[in-house]
């Protein structure tokens, strides 16, 4: 009796692999990408304008940041004692504006070392509503809580975010022409803008994900939000919120994401660095004990074996702390 819709999907053409650098931005399902990468020890830039939800403003910090040109002094803002900018998530902040503005150019600076390198991009666009200062007109990434009557909300149109997008790819494939694109669509629901104009907003992105994959033989497309919505079609698979999905859920597209994204050589190195980040939330009865003793020297020469292409200098560290020195 088959219960579930459930799909296939084929193994990506060029893998990952641990000698290039990946990038993963956009929404919080790019972070969730980017987290598992890292733990695993590939090279990860994640995330690093913060969370950002439309396609607009992310596509737009990519541009500036590939021509090396710095943000808008005028999108500042003071909140609370801190200063922001609305083409950032909030958690990038600062107490003055000049040395903010200096803390922005180097984290611009080092998304475009990790551009030039980098052989996979993961974008994942979270909603195609977007809010634009009554001011002059821009585009915001984030509001800041600030008041709504300074904002006009808005869903974008398919056209204006392809114009957008033709505006950043020559500039990405000059820097990095064997660079894969990837896209995902966030399967988290923005029902804040209510279930009626989510359907409306997501689909919009669906639709712009399989128009830029037609289009760009180096562009594509990882199905996650149809693998929650249409596979795991049950509130057992949502955490309390009943929007982000559960770790159950993080953990079945993550499966996923291996079997399309990794070949079995890496997969196996994958999973060795797991099980030694397993070993090392390990919380023994007696940490003094002879077993947890030999325990941790086991751990200790399987992170020295990979320490030569990994780094394991903080969790070794962290081992020999808890070694007899007698």
């Amino acid at each position: 009796m088959k219960l579930r819709t459930t799909f296939e999907f084929p193994a990506f053409p060029k893998p990952l692999n641990y000698r290039l650098p990946i990038i993963s931005m956009g929404s919080c399902f790019a972070d969730m990408i980017g987290a598992r990468l890292e733990r695993g020890k590939f090279k990860v830039t994640c995330n690093p304008f913060g969370i950002i939800y439309n396609p607009i403003s992310l596509l737009h910090l990519i541009y500036l940041t590939i021509k090396e040109e710095g943000l808008d002094p005028s999108a500042l803002l003071k909140r609370e004692d801190h200063i922001l900018h609305y083409h950032l998530h909030s958690g990038i902040f600062g107490v003055e504006e000049e040395p903010f503005l200096r803390h922005t150019k180097h984290i611009q600076a080092d998304v475009l070392a990790s551009l030039r390198n980098a052989g996979h991009f993961f974008l994942t666009w979270g909603t195609a509503y977007a809010y634009e200062r009554k001011a002059d007109g821009s585009l915001v990434a984030n509001c800041h809580k600030q008041p709504t009557k300074l904002f006009t909300k808005r869903l974008l149109t398919l056209e204006e975010m392809h114009q957008k997008f033709r505006e950043v790819y020559p500039q990405l494939k000059a820097i990095s022409p064997g660079m894969q694109i990837i896209l995902t669509l966030s399967p988290v629901r923005h029902i804040k803008d209510g279930l009626p104009q989510n359907q409306v907003s997501k689909s919009l992105l669906r639709v712009f994900c399989h128009e830029l994959e037609e289009k760009y033989e180096d562009v594509s497309y990882f199905p996650a939000y149809e693998w929650l919505l249409d596979d795991l079609r049950d509130y057992r698979f949502y955490a309390e919120d009943l929007i982000h999905p559960s770790k159950l859920a993080e953990d079945y597209i993550w499966e996923k994401f291996i079997q399309v994204f990794m070949e079995k050589s890496v997969i196996e190195t994958y999973e060795a660095i797991l099980k030694i980040h397993q070993s090392l939330a390990h919380k023994p009865f007696f940490p003094q004990g002879a077993a947890h003793q030999k325990f941790l020297k086991k751990l200790l020469q399987e992170m020295e074996q990979f320490s030569g292409e990994f780094d394991f200098a903080k969790e070794i560290s962290q081992v020999k702390a808890q070694l007899h020195t007698n």
